[in-house]
């Protein structure tokens, strides 16, 4: 199998506006635990509601961002309401295990999780992914005229051509993978370039859109934009179709989604099923059936078959915790990116 990713944040500083479906804090002994939510809420919901039915357990959800979720548990400290925190990427995990925010995860949990989806400190998992991959007008440009690599797309013959939503944390933890691969130096110059080269977009679907308009001939974005853009109406995705870096470039970086215990839960029982559940298989199933269209990565459970399969995908080999989100940030705000 030729597979083995991870994925990154950006630190954008203290929280504020959470999107909230609930406003309880953790309750602990009533059967109610409450869940910082980084993740798509409809996926989450999906996932979770398999959970409460398993276990007579509620589920509060609070959503937000990565770095808004992220930097709030950090704050909150020992005051923290939250039982368990998910993420879409795995920076702002990292924020919180730097900041002894997390329990360890038990052991029964991360016997069901591949290694490389685990931190070394154990102290999270992963419980989803998404790939990185190359969004392409096929009527603009031919397979054989797109870049080999990622940091190719620093060459001037791409000044204008290239779309990147360069403030979400989805392009940022793809800016951890190549910082992680290339280092900083070359990190520094690549995104420099992409300053010249590329326009910005507020959003992933917004990238494609350009792409799938013309506006722009490629984007950097994650896969599952244009598969649910497909499973869907095809509308921003129909002139489209997408390129896998392989070869371990940073280009094939697979974003990991984390999930952990708050140390400051009073359910810390509570919460340490419901992540065991979400890296399960009645959780990882969910995952696999539902709209969501992003990769199961734990308990055997084979992605939905409309996907790339997660076996052909050749991403970098990348230490999880060692993604570097605020030194991202850093670099972005020098190049002018931030």
């Amino acid at each position: 199998m030729r597979w083995a990713g991870r994925a990154a944040f950006a630190a954008l500083g203290m929280a504020v506006a959470l999107s909230t479906t609930s406003c309880s804090g953790a309750e602990g002994g009533n059967g109610t635990i409450t869940l910082y939510n980084a993740q798509h809420e409809d996926m989450i919901k999906v996932m979770v509601e398999g959970f409460e039915k398993d276990t007579g357990l509620k589920v509060n959800i609070r959503s937000g961002s990565d770095s808004e979720l992220g930097n709030q548990i950090v704050q909150e400290g020992a005051a923290s309401p939250a039982d368990v925190f998910v993420t879409e990427n795995s920076p702002a995990m990292t924020l919180v295990d730097n900041n002894g925010g997390f329990s360890r995860i038990d052991d029964a949990t991360l016997a069901q999780v591949p290694a490389q989806f685990v931190p070394s400190s154990k102290n999270w998992t992963g419980f989803a992914a998404r790939a990185t991959v190359l969004a392409y007008n096929k009527d603009r440009v031919s397979p054989d005229q797109l870049p080999a690599s990622l940091m190719d797309i620093q060459d001037p013959r791409w000044q204008g051509k290239i779309g990147v939503a360069a403030a979400g944390a989805d392009f940022q933890a793809i800016v951890s993978a190549v910082l992680a691969t290339k280092g900083e130096a070359e990190t520094a110059k690549w995104l420099a370039a992409l300053k010249s080269n590329a326009k910005v977009y507020p959003s992933n679907r917004a990238v494609m859109k350009a792409v799938d308009t013309g506006e722009i001939d490629a984007g950097v974005i994650y896969h599952y934009y244009w598969y649910k853009d497909r499973a869907e109406s095809g509308a921003d995705s129909k002139n489209t179709e997408l390129k896998f870096f392989d070869g371990k470039d940073p280009g094939g970086f697979l974003s990991v989604s984390g999930a952990g215990v708050i140390k400051a839960s009073k359910n810390q029982e509570q919460a340490q099923q419901l992540v065991r559940y979400l890296t399960g298989p009645k959780g990882q199933q969910a995952l696999a059936d539902s709209k969501a269209l992003e990769y199961p990565i734990a308990s055997g459970v084979a992605a939905n078959s409309k996907l790339k399969p997660l076996s052909e995908l050749d991403p970098p080999v990348i230490d999880v915790a060692t993604l570097n989100g605020p030194k991202v940030v850093e670099l972005m705000q020098a190049a002018g990116l931030l």
